[in-house]
C-alpha cells in the first residue's frame, strides 16, 4: 500500500499557457510598507494588476535552506509588471506551462490583481497556492489568474513558495542553526510569510487584512491545510478553500523531525556532499543536477515544533487549528483507476489486488467497492486508486474540522467532465493540462469523471484563458457556478447566495452529510460513500 500511495502522489497537479502584453493598460503606483512599486491599471476590465512582488529576501546563499527572512526596504519605484521568476524545479509534470520567464532560487515573488478604485478600501482578499506536488508550480499559470474573481470585487494574491530540495530539506546542520532548532518546510514558511505581507500591505490594494481566505488545489490545498493548522498562521486567515488535498497520511503528511533530518543526511551521503556548508557552496545547476540524479520525489514536511507542533489530526482533535469556515472537496473521479490495478482494468484484476493490498480485509473492500459489472468495475477502480490517492486525506480533514470547530464546513463533489481537445494532435496530460499525442509521455484514459485538478480553471473563472479544450455553454455554466460558490465563501464565509442552489454546512455528527454535486446542473445530495471514508480511516489510523 505504501508503494502505491507513493506512485500516486507523483501525479499531483498542474498545467497552461503563454501570456502576450498588456497594451491596454496604464502605468500605476501603489506605496507598501518596503517601497513603491508600480503596476499596470488595465482599462478594459479595470482590474489592476501587480506582478512580480517580492515579499521576502532572495533565499540565496547563506539563506538557503533558511526561514524566508524580511525585506529590506528599497528607494526609488519597482516596476512590478512582470512575473517574478518561478522556484527551481525539473518538468515533473510534461504538460506544465508558465507565464514566467524563467527559474531561479531568487523566487519568492507574488502577484495582486485588485479591482479597488480610489475610494475602496477593506475588500475581501483570496490567496492561491498552487499544486505540483512540493515539486514543481508556478503562480504565474494561466488557470491561477486572478483577474476574474477580481472583477468578483475580490483582491487576489498568488504567490510562489520554494520547493523540492530547496522547499524541503531537513538536516542536523540546519537544525543546528536555526534559531527554532528545526529544518525543513521552507516551502510552506514562504506561505506564511506570504500571508505576513498580505496583513502589512493588502490595504495598500484595498484588501482587508481581516479577511483573508486561502485556497489551493493538491499541494496548494494541502499547503491550506498546514497553515490552517499552524500556530503560525492561524491569526492570519478568515477562511480557508481546500480543492483535493491536505496533509494526512497517507497524502504527503509531514514525518518526525529525526525521520526528515535522516531522509536528508542519506541524501547528501549518496551524493558525496561533506556538510550543509559544502552544499551551500554548490551552484544551482549543481545542486539541481544532484537532486535530479537521485530519482527523489521532493523531501516530506516537517513536524517540526515551529511551523507544525503536532500531525494535523492531533492539532485538528484538540480545537487549536484556526476556526475558521472551510469550504472543501474533490474531484469525482480523481485518478484513474489503472493506478490501482496496475494495467487493465478488469474484476479479476480489480479483486486480486483488493486480496494484496487488504490481506485481512479484502470481503470489506469488496463489498464497499462494488464491481459486478465492467462499469462498476471501473469505478470501482477509479474510486479506490482516488481515496487512497488524496480523497481520504481530504474527507479526514473535513471530518476533523466539522467535529472540532463551531465553524461551518462545506463540502463539494465537483463532477464536471471536460469537452474534447480542440488540437487532435494533443491529449491529456495526468496533471491537468495536455501534452502532445506522441510525446511519449503518460496520457489520461478516456475520462469516466472529472480527473484531478480538472476544477481549477473552473472555480477561478477562466475558461476563457485555457484555450486547450473546446468549451461549450456547458462548461461555461458549471464555471459560473462555482466561481460564484468561491467568490461568495470569500467574502461572507458562506457560499450561499443569489441564484445558485442551496448548499447547506455539514453538522458535526451526520453520518450523511450534505454534498453539493457541481456539474452542469449543480444539486446537494446527501453523502452515500462515507462508509469508504471511514473503513480507510481504520487503515490509516489518523
Amino acid at each position: 500500500m505504501k508503494k502505491l500511495v507513493i506512485n500516486l502522489i507523483i501525479l499531483l497537479g498542474f498545467g497552461i499557457s503563454a501570456h502576450a502584453q498588456n497594451t491596454n493598460a496604464f502605468p500605476v503606483q501603489v506605496k507598501l510598507k518596503n517601497g513603491t512599486i508600480e503596476g499596470l491599471y488595465d482599462t478594459h476590465s479595470g482590474i489592476q494588476k501587480y506582478f512580480g512582488i517580492p515579499f521576502a529576501k532572495p533565499p540565496v546563499g547563506e539563506l538557503r535552506w533558511k526561514a524566508p527572512q524580511p525585506l529590506d526596504a528599497w528607494e526609488g519605484v519597482k516596476e512590478t509588471k512582470a512575473f517574478g521568476p518561478r522556484p527551481i524545479q525539473a518538468m515533473v509534470f510534461g504538460d506544465m506551462k508558465s507565464r514566467s520567464e524563467g527559474l531561479s532560487e531568487d523566487c519568492l515573488y507574488l502577484n495582486v490583481w485588485t479591482p479597488a478604485n480610489h475610494s475602496e478600501k477593506n475588500l475581501p482578499v483570496l490567496v492561491y497556492f498552487y499544486g505540483g506536488g512540493n515539486v514543481a508550480g508556478d503562480a504565474s499559470e494561466y488557470r491561477y489568474d486572478g483577474e476574474s474573481m477580481a472583477k468578483k470585487g475580490i483582491v487576489v494574491v498568488t504567490t510562489n513558495y520554494r520547493l523540492n530540495i530547496f522547499g524541503n530539506l531537513a538536516h542536523p546542520e540546519l537544525t543546528a542553526e536555526a534559531p527554532y532548532k528545526a529544518s525543513g518546510n521552507y516551502g510552506q514558511l514562504d506561505q506564511n510569510m506570504a500571508l505576513k505581507w498580505v496583513k502589512e500591505n493588502i490595504t495598500a490594494f484595498g484588501g482587508n487584512p481581516e479577511k483573508v481566505t486561502i485556497a489551493g488545489e493538491s499541494a496548494g490545498s494541502i499547503g491550506v491545510s498546514v497553515q490552517m493548522a499552524s500556530p503560525l498562521s492561524k491569526t492570519l486567515i478568515a477562511g480557508a478553500i481546500g480543492e483535493s488535498g491536505a496533509a494526512i497520511a497517507p497524502t504527503m503528511a509531514p514525518v518526525s523531525l529525526e525521520e526528515a533530518e535522516k531522509q536528508g543526511m542519506q541524501f547528501l551521503e549518496s551524493a558525496g556532499i561533506e556538510s550543509i556548508s559544502a552544499l551551500r557552496k554548490l551552484s544551482t545547476r549543481e545542486i539541481y543536477e544532484k537532486y535530479n540524479d537521485s530519482k527523489r520525489f521532493g523531501f516530506p514536511m516537517v513536524i517540526d515544533g515551529y511551523l507544525l507542533p503536532k500531525t494535523l489530526p492531533e492539532i485538528f482533535a484538540s480545537k487549536q487549528q484556526a476556526q475558521v469556515p472551510l469550504l472543501v472537496g474533490w474531484n469525482s473521479a480523481e485518478i484513474p483507476g489503472m493506478a490501482f490495478t496496475q494495467g487493465p482494468i478488469t474484476k479479476e484484476a480489480f479483486v486480486e489486488k483488493v486480496k494484496q493490498n487488504y490481506p485481512k480485509k479484502y470481503e470489506e473492500v469488496l463489498e464497499l467497492y462494488p464491481h459486478g459489472t465492467s462499469s462498476e468495475v471501473e469505478w470501482a477502480a477509479t474510486n479506490l486508486a482516488s481515496d487512497n490517492f488524496i480523497v481520504y486525506s481530504t474527507w479526514k480533514w473535513f471530518d476533523l474540522h466539522r467535529k472540532n470547530s463551531d465553524q461551518p464546513v462545506y463540502r463539494y463533489l465537483y463532477s464536471k467532465i471536460r469537452p474534447p481537445l480542440r488540437d487532435q494532435s494533443k491529449v491529456s496530460g495526468l496533471a491537468g493540462g495536455t501534452v502532445e499525442r506522441d510525446s511519449g509521455a503518460p496520457q489520461m484514459p478516456k475520462a469516466i469523471g472529472a480527473p484531478h485538478a480538472a476544477e481549477i480553471e473552473y472555480a477561478m473563472g477562466n475558461l476563457h484563458l485555457v484555450d486547450d479544450y473546446a468549451w461549450t455553454a456547458d462548461d461555461y455554466k458549471a464555471s459560473a457556478t462555482m466561481q460564484e460558490f468561491f467568490a461568495n465563501f470569500i467574502k461572507t464565509g458562506d457560499p450561499n447566495g443569489g441564484e445558485l442552489p442551496t448548499w447547506d454546512a455539514a453538522k458535526a455528527n451526520d453520518g450523511n452529510p450534505p454534498v453539493m454535486v457541481i456539474d452542469t446542473k449543480s444539486e446537494l445530495i446527501k453523502a452515500s460513500n462515507d462508509a469508504r471514508y471511514n473503513f480507510l480511516d481504520q487503515v490509516y489510523k489518523n
